[in-house]
């Protein structure tokens, strides 16, 4: 099931997507509910009955989860040509570790980033001058837990997103870690809608990333170092997961900081992200007024 959170007369709505009708049929739902997102059935023992369907083209898409409930953990150096890419780079301040890490390296996001299919993604050229693109398969937990072990792991799952995590590269060299260089506004697209776990197969799903339609990733989540149940396992070890957490699975290679020259994001530049079995995200690059 793809449930999509969206914008119409002015007020929030949740709904399913048919993407083969291009529709959605909003739940049920009063709009203090409707306001949290998809948060608002994460739990649901049973979902709301359905409305009339909307066309797509009616309605204005918004993140997922319009407001994370709290950071969004993400996973550096999770494929290994990527690992190896970043290592290579400069702006490794984890490449003590070695090229491929021994352990997940684990980082946040700030909330407030997080920004809907087609909004711009903002550069500040008076803050960085090395933006970049990283598209990443995005674990939503409808379960909480601590302990969690990887046998368990999937089944405290709600479903999956695509979030791309936008990063400033020399911001990111520069502070020696990497919530800064993340958590930049508008550094979080997170969309184009949400899919229920079901729906996607980790052994066989392709994460894609094109910059002005020339591709510049393209690697299975099969390749991933640290599989899902261990990153949620890793997590969870000392930290209580809540529904509603989002733990985003690192980028495969390709990113900007791969090339020699680093290919860096500019204004104009628009980042297409697919993921099979979800959709796509699609964000334009903007200079940030003064």
């Amino acid at each position: 099931m793809k449930v999509a959170t969206f914008a119409i007369g002015g007020e929030r709505r949740i709904g399913v997507v048919n993407q083969e009708r291009q529709t959605v049929a909003p739940f049920d739902l009063a709009q203090q509910a409707a306001d949290r997102g998809i948060l608002a059935l994460i739990g649901l023992a049973k979902l709301p009955p359905l409305l009339n369907p909307i066309p797509l083209g009616e309605v204005t898409l918004e993140a997922p989860i319009p407001r994370p409930v709290r950071n969004i953990f993400c996973v550096g150096k999770n494929y290994h040509e990527h690992a190896k890419e970043f290592a290579s780079s400069g702006f490794d301040s984890s490449a003590a570790q070695g090229t491929v890490p021994q352990h997940p390296i684990i980082f946040s996001k700030l909330p407030e980033c997080v920004v809907p299919h087609r909004a711009p993604v903002f550069l500040d050229p008076g803050v960085s001058s090395a933006i970049d693109y990283e598209a990443e398969l995005a674990v939503i937990i409808g379960k909480g837990g601590r302990r969690i072990t990887k046998a368990d792991a999937l089944d405290h799952v709600w479903g999956y997103t695509i979030i791309n995590d936008v990063t400033a590269r020399d911001l990111q060299g520069r502070h020696s870690q990497w919530l800064i260089g993340k958590s930049q506004d508008t550094f979080g697209p997170m969309g184009p809608w949400a899919v229920t776990r079901d729906e996607i197969d980790l052994a066989s799903t392709q994460v894609r990333c094109w910059i002005n339609g020339e591709i510049r990733q393209d690697q299975s989540t099969a390749a991933l170092i640290f599989d899902v149940p261990t990153l949620i396992a890793t997590i969870s070890e000392g930290i209580t997961l809540v529904p509603g957490d989002i733990i985003a699975t690192g980028t495969p290679a390709g990113v900007g900081i791969g090339f020699k020259p680093p290919r860096y994001l500019v204004p104009g530049d628009v980042m297409r992200v697919e993921i099979s079995g979800i959709g796509i995200l699609e964000n334009e690059v903007r200079e940030r007024a003064a």
